[in-house]
């Protein structure tokens, strides 16, 4: 393979899956990365549902998750059913009142799509409106396609495991924080490998990408979800995203979200960066708004390799009061296990805590290794 030559999505590769929907009534998953793009450089772009009409396919609905189905909601903002104004097309929540579609909602569809781009960190929530997806389709014997797209955090697997006794839609399996996969490879994983709800197995087809391999850097031309607005986010995401379960700022309310953090009562003497949060867009009310916090900016940092607790463990250690640090069922929720922040309290050090995380991430590689697709 030519890892010079430009990456083609899934999306691209109309002449894989469009045989698989002519005829047929057709649910799209999708959000605003689910585009079809119109050139090398993936700066210009059709949506995936545009694209679909004009190719007179059936479409029925629209399947939207976290963020919305334009991607302007806060994150953990309830999303509610509408109507695209665009199109027409019924919009369903899967971040309201229902996060797996019903067999009511399912009634008279043939087959499901779906398109989002992910960045491979568990507690992002697309994995698991996925999984959610495949689980209601495999029930009423719905067949799934997923388009494949790359994972900018592909290139290596790391982070605690999720523990089965906390499980939710911050991780509804058993994997590192950090999997290595793209979406088409994940999906195939959790569905041959039993990892779904009493094991059930969906029809599915993926569309792979061309061109990709999981060290080809891919810079995203379309932010993700409000608060990931480029890949030093992104790269930083599975470090700083330990923050959202405590009370630390990680950049929301700025135009640095995941790239700097802070607080109020981290000690001003040991910081020489400083910055207030303000509501902004993806953030109506970030923590300690209007406040100054101090901490680090983070926004020169390279491409991670690997995740970097470093920057927990500095928050925590000049935290002027340490009560104020955890919300622990959060903090548990993100991490995946109690033990991360027992170890943090007790003063671990970045080794020694990444020690712990071996054996398990050994044994999830083998079980990885069977299911990618790419080199």
């Amino acid at each position: 393979m030519e890892t010079d030559s430009p990456i083609i999505v899934g999306a691209n590769r109309t002449e894989k899956y469009l045989p698989l929907l002519k005829g047929k009534k057709v649910a799209v998953v999708a959000n605003q990365t689910s585009v079809v793009f119109k050139d090398p450089e993936h700066l210009t772009y059709t949506h995936i549902v545009d694209s679909l009409r004009s190719l007179d396919i059936d479409l029925q609905l629209v399947f939207a998750p976290e963020h919305g189905f334009r991607g302007e909601a806060d994150a953990g903002e309830k999303v509610t059913d509408g109507k695209d104004e665009k199109t027409g097309l019924p919009l369903i929540s899967l971040y309201g009142s229902n996060r797996k579609p019903s067999k009511e909602q399912l009634k008279g569809v043939d087959v499901v799509l779906f398109d989002i781009q992910d960045v491979g960190v568990r507690f992002y929530t697309y994995i698991a409106t996925m999984q959610l997806v495949m689980e209601a389709c495999a029930a009423e014997n719905i067949p799934v396609i997923v388009l494949d797209r790359p994972n900018p955090n592909g290139h290596y697997v790391d982070g605690p495991s999720m523990e089965t006794e906390h499980r939710g839609f911050l991780g509804m399996t058993n994997i590192p924080l950090v999997y290595g996969m793209t979406i088409g490879e994940y999906a195939n994983m959790i569905n041959k490998e039993g990892m779904m709800e009493n094991k059930v197995m969906a029809d599915l087809t993926v569309i792979p990408l061309e061109n990709y391999d999981h060290f080809k850097d891919y810079i995203l031309p379309i932010r993700p979800s409000p608060n990931l607005p480029n890949n030093t986010s992104i790269y930083l995401y599975p470090s700083l995203g330990f923050f959202e379960g405590t009370n630390i700022n990680a950049g929301r309310g700025t135009e640095f979200q995941f790239q700097r953090y802070g607080a109020p009562f981290l000690d001003s003497t040991q910081y020489s960066f400083k910055y207030t949060p303000n509501p902004n867009f993806g953030s109506k009310s970030p923590k300690h708004k209007g406040k100054v916090c101090y901490g680090k900016d983070l926004s020169q940092m390279p491409k991670m390799k690997s995740v970097d607790l470093n920057f927990l463990l500095d928050a925590y250690q000049n935290s002027t009061d340490k009560e104020l640090f955890f919300l622990t069922s959060g903090f548990t929720r993100h991490a995946g296990t109690e033990k991360l922040q027992k170890q943090i309290e007790a003063g671990l050090l970045q080794d020694e805590i990444k020690a712990t995380w071996q054996e398990d991430i050994n044994h999830f590689k083998k079980i990885r290794e069977k299911h990618l697709l790419y080199n």
